[in-house]
């Protein structure tokens, strides 16, 4: 039985106790792993591996004996409970295997769980599991996760429903990041959360949003954007202390500006274009960049990311300056370009 993509989410939920199997598939093994693991956990519950209610095999074990997935499906187990017997790389070489234990399985075996990468529609694995009445066919695609399933997510991490501004932020994340970093985030996010009862926020996912910047490096960028010319000498001393190069600087200046300048060249508006980012800026963060860039505008940005290509060229030809020394001095020269309408 072939389910669609909604049905499918609700039966890794969900899954039929009386069903043959299922098989689950896709380009993405990741995605595929995923579904799996919610599956298996809503169909066998807690301990399943220890109480000996789960058998593990791969497709290569069945190509060289594929009696064994009919053993395992008929083997009793020591413990009461649903059992399952999950094939991971499964193939259409092993159709007639799978077909085989269908035929012989009946009410009380284990069910038949198996994962497999991308099949087309003739495939003879599929027509298997999407032909037999008693089993399932799910195909998993590469759509991020989508608002409903998000919401999902959240409840089984114990969040409290986040304000409307996160979520626009949650799923701008989802469609960045591949879905076990997605799911893991979420997971970070409701140990960060534990305790609070307020809304998730956008500064909660900031806090704790894979990739996420070293700070005192976000204080020179800022303090570089927003014409701070005092903080840059001694924010610069402690990063050099910290053993960062002159080089990494001008590389994450040039990324700061660059994101400024796409938001300051945005048709709807400069926070439009930071959230529309990959990966997209949150929270606070966002708030502030989006500030900056309607400080600096696009002419002036423009200014500034060819003065830092002209450093970074500096810096990379090995000359005998102090290289801190110009990328400081490159630094205090960007803050003081707004104010000079852009003229270097």
């Amino acid at each position: 039985m072939k389910l669609s993509t909604r049905d499918a989410n609700a039966y890794f939920k969900r899954p039929d106790t009386s069903a043959a199997g299922c098989l689950i598939f896709g380009d993405d093994a990741m995605r595929v792993a995923l579904k799996r693991q919610d599956l298996m956990a809503a169909l066998l519950g807690d301990n399943a591996e220890e109480e000996m209610r789960l058998t593990r095999l791969t497709g290569a074990e069945l190509r060289s004996d594929g009696a064994l997935l009919l053993d395992a499906v008929k083997a009793v187990g020591f413990f009461p409970g649903p059992r399952a017997v999950l094939v991971d790389s499964a193939t259409d070489g092993l159709a007639k295997t799978f077909a085989t234990a269908f035929e012989e399985w009946a009410e009380g075996d284990a069910q038949i769980i198996a994962t497999a990468g991308r099949l087309t529609a003739k495939s003879a694995l599929r027509k298997v599991f999407e032909g037999n009445k008693r089993a399932y066919a799910a195909a998993i695609y590469d759509d991020p996760p989508g608002r409903a399933e998000i919401e999902d997510m959240l409840k089984e991490a114990d969040i409290i429903a986040p304000d409307r501004d996160a979520i626009s932020d949650l799923e701008a994340l989802a469609r960045s990041i591949g879905p076990g970093d997605f799911r893991q985030m979420v997971e970070k996010l409701g140990l960060y959360k534990r305790g609070d009862a307020t809304p998730v926020s956008a500064a909660d996912i900031e806090a704790v949003a894979p990739l996420t910047r070293d700070a005192e490096l976000d204080d020179i960028l800022h303090a570089t954007a927003e014409a701070e010319t005092g903080a840059i000498g001694p924010i610069l001393l402690r990063l050099g202390q910290q053993g960062v190069a002159p080089v990494t600087l001008c590389i994450s200046a040039l990324l700061h500006f660059r994101a400024l300048h796409a938001a300051a060249s945005h048709p709807n508006g400069a926070a439009a274009g930071l959230q529309a980012m990959r990966p997209p800026v949150f929270g606070p963060r966002r708030d502030r960049m989006a500030r900056q860039a309607g400080r600096w505008g696009r002419d002036a940005l423009e200014a500034a990311l060819s003065m830092l290509v002209e450093t970074d060229l500096t810096l990379r030809s090995g000359g005998s300056a102090p290289q801190m020394a110009i990328m400081e001095r490159t630094l205090i020269r960007l803050a003081m370009l707004p104010g000079r309408g852009g003229r270097r």
